[in-house]
């Protein structure tokens, strides 16, 4: 028998001012009812500066585990910055806010990463087994989103003696704001991928926004075929707003078999 998927919902499904508005642990709780085994904690959604407090973090983690759920912490911040140099503080402040949450996962944006992936800085970090595991995202500027950037990223890790020491977060949608097939790209990378983002995308330019893939959609479906099956699914694309809970529960469902 087949092992069953862990479907993850991203806060901001719930909509990104709701999610301000009211904390991300009321939108975990409606995550929960909606079968969903993980939630994704967004640092851009905190009301203040106050929520990613190591006090306040270490209070929702509580609460996320007292409702069965295992989390993701996303921060907007990047691994490498513009200039190309692995961003050590960065890194940090992740690493911590994360383990303080008690999140199984850490995503990044991978940023100006330029050819040097610096691993043995990245190894002195993850070092300890306290530390969730980091992965980062592929984004939708050209910097931090360029396919040639993450083959170079994993490639560079490998020659530097530090393959494994961070996975990727492969966004299904993201690819669409660089014109980017995902389906030629995930073969190249799915053996670094260690959590999916699933989405897709209406609209054209500036114009162009998240939407929930069709239940016969077969270029999504042709994607999650050239991706990892063990590794976690998260929901990024909006609920509608009038059943939430209704739609949250159905794409749970519907994720965890397609």
């Amino acid at each position: 028998m087949t092992e069953a998927i862990e479907i993850v919902i991203v806060a901001s499904a719930f909509g990104m001012n709701a999610v301000r508005a009211d904390g991300h642990l009321k939108w975990a709780r409606a995550a929960k009812r909606a079968g969903a085994a993980g939630f994704e904690v967004r640092r851009e959604l905190f009301a203040s500066a106050a929520d990613a407090h190591p006090q306040r973090l270490r209070a929702l983690g509580a609460a996320l585990a007292d409702l069965g759920l295992w989390s993701v912490f996303s921060t907007p911040a990047s691994l490498y910055a513009a200039h190309g140099q692995l961003d050590t503080d960065a890194l940090r402040v992740a690493l911590d806010q994360a383990a303080s949450l008690g999140a199984r996962f850490v995503k990044l944006q991978l940023g100006g990463f330029a050819g040097d992936a610096d691993g043995a800085a990245i190894a002195a970090h993850v070092a300890s087994g306290a530390h969730p595991r980091v992965v980062v995202e592929n984004g939708q500027l050209a910097q931090g989103g360029s396919p040639a950037q993450f083959v170079g990223l994993f490639d560079a890790l490998a020659r530097e003696g530090h393959a494994g020491v961070l996975g990727m977060t492969f966004d299904t949608g993201n690819w669409a704001w660089l014109d980017v097939a995902p389906l030629q790209i995930a073969p190249q990378l799915a053996p670094h991928v260690e959590y999916i983002h699933c989405k897709t995308t209406a609209g054209e330019g500036a114009r162009r926004f998240a939407t929930a893939p069709a239940d016969d959609d077969a270029p999504f479906r042709a994607v999650l075929d050239r991706l990892p099956r063990d590794v976690p699914r998260g929901i990024e694309f909006p609920f509608d707003a009038s059943r939430i809970d209704a739609d949250a529960a159905r794409y749970v469902n519907w994720l965890a078999r397609v």
